[in-house]
């Protein structure tokens, strides 16, 4: 099974004056699914520290999944898709795609995210919302396909509609 990061996004969060009921949610979330938690942080909404971290982790093999929860709406210190953006090596557009679409069905403020996601080494980052609930919805969408992709990222599946290798018997 595959290892996984939390990097929760909260400047109160940071300073111990929140609850990080996201974090908690994606934590549960990636147990019940089998992945193995490597690695879980609260960091402030500072762009250069979100993108070391992100950096050190990918380039470390920390967690081939790492999920960002908080910092992707309007307000001025929401910088973790920039964050994101200057560690992704390659970008993967359809994973936020996907979750705006689905999560419009529930209300319109989807429009809002500006969640990204990206490749860096054998990592996967994907930057979640900052609400609980939002978490939770986005996981619905996002947990089976992703263990497909992370299987094909980190080898252990073959390309996707490549028909499954002959059984040597």
């Amino acid at each position: 099974m595959h290892t996984y990061a939390v990097l929760t996004i909260s400047d109160k969060g940071y300073a111990g004056k929140r609850d990080d009921a996201s974090g908690r949610e994606i934590i549960a979330a990636l147990d019940r699914a089998g992945y193995i938690r490597a690695h879980y942080a609260i960091l402030p909404d500072e762009r250069d520290m979100i993108a070391a971290e992100l950096k050190r982790l990918c380039d470390e093999n920390t967690a081939t999944l790492i999920l960002t929860t908080g910092g992707t709406g309007f307000s001025p210190r929401d910088v973790t898709p920039e964050a994101t953006l200057d560690v992704a090596e390659r970008l993967c557009p359809g994973i936020p795609e996907a979750l705006r679409a689905y999560s419009l069905a529930i209300t319109k403020r989807a429009m809002l995210t500006r969640g990204t996601a990206g490749l860096r080494n054998k990592s996967l980052i994907v930057n979640l919302p900052g609400s609980a609930k939002a978490v939770r919805e986005c996981l619905d969408i996002l947990l089976e396909p992703l263990a497909h992709g992370l299987d094909i990222l980190t080898g252990r599946d073959a390309e996707c509609g490549a028909p499954p290798a002959p059984c040597s018997a």
